[in-house]
């Protein structure tokens, strides 16, 4: 999926994951953890840049993405071209789950319903991707 596109999932999820886990909030830090939720669907995916640099030998794929901001953020397709696709999708989710149990590990160590809130997250985002990947969405 796209960057915009796992913001939105991100975004709904965190919404309500927020309003049900932190019920007693106040709106600075509901607001804080939301926005922590929306970056964290987004920024999971930068992951892939370290696969594809183990892949490719190179950080010829990261570079294409920042130096071409159109490819970066609207023609993302584009940023793997490069990258044999099935292995690194395969690749991706492995590493979406490892990333996401250490934080969800971190996240028990502050309080569990932040824990709870990155697994909801994580969970929709690797789910978005499994949809995507199988032609579902």
């Amino acid at each position: 999926m796209k960057s915009p596109e796992h913001a939105a999932i991100g975004a709904v999820v965190g919404g309500v994951a927020v309003a049900v886990l932190f019920p007693g909030a106040s709106f600075a830090a509901g607001a804080t953890l939301w926005v922590a939720g929306v970056v964290l669907s987004v920024f999971v995916d930068l992951d892939h840049f370290l696969i594809a640099r183990a892949m490719c030998g190179d950080w010829s794929n990261l570079r294409r993405a920042v130096s071409n901001p159109r490819i970066g953020l609207i023609e993302q397709e584009q940023v793997f071209a490069d990258v044999d696709e099935p292995t690194l999708r395969q690749y991706r989710l492995l590493s979406h789950l490892l990333v996401g149990g250490v934080l969800v590990l971190v996240g028990s160590q502050v309080d569990g319903r932040l824990a709870v809130l990155v697994a909801l997250l994580l969970y929709a985002h690797v789910v978005a991707d499994l949809l995507r990947d199988s032609g579902l969405a």
